[in-house]
């Protein structure tokens, strides 16, 4: 049986809040949902506010696709320009509820799709916090590779129970 494509859209203003709760819901983890996401053990505080969602949906270059499910927002991704022929995929998130279904795996495709379409991307690039193997590991199984490079975890990212690098994976795109 076929998977029928996922219903995606690109984020809007009037998203924003149901958004950020989706976000701080799948990467704080802070209302007891059962997601195994989370990143409430290594940082102290919000993942994002409003005024940073605003910003990065206002970005030339940049899109927020969101998933509804019954009306309710329950995946988003970002994709973004970050480069001749090369896209960046960040914010994956997955309402924790709604996890173990294959929604992740489903909307990476789609980012990777729409980076294809959009940026005319070759490659498709991402960072995850080095601490968070479980994650890196699903990465893999979802085609991304470790570059090798790792990032200091920028400043702007406050809250670091502990000090945190990211590390670059990357995979190409079929064209």
């Amino acid at each position: 049986m076929t998977t029928p494509p996922l219903s995606v859209r690109i984020a809007t203003p009037a998203d924003l809040p149901a958004l950020h709760v989706l976000i701080e819901r799948a990467y704080r983890g802070s209302d007891g949902a059962p997601g195994w996401t989370h990143e409430g053990h290594l940082f102290d505080g919000p993942r994002t506010d409003l005024g940073a969602l605003e910003l990065m949906i206002a970005e030339r270059g940049q899109y927020i696709l969101v998933h509804e499910q019954g009306g309710i927002v329950r995946a988003c991704v970002l994709i973004a320009a970050n480069g001749t022929r090369i896209a960046y995929l960040g914010l994956l998130c997955v309402d924790p509820f709604a996890q173990g279904a294959g929604l992740g795996r489903r909307m990476i495709a789609v980012a990777e799709g729409e980076a294809v379409a959009r940026f005319g991307a070759t490659r498709l690039e991402m960072t995850v916090i080095d601490a968070r193997s479980d994650l890196i590991a699903w990465y893999q199984r979802c085609g991304y590779a470790p570059t090798g490079e790792v990032r200091p975890l920028p400043d702007s990212v406050g809250g670091a129970l502990r000090p945190l690098d990211l590390v670059v994976l990357a995979k190409a795109l079929a064209t």
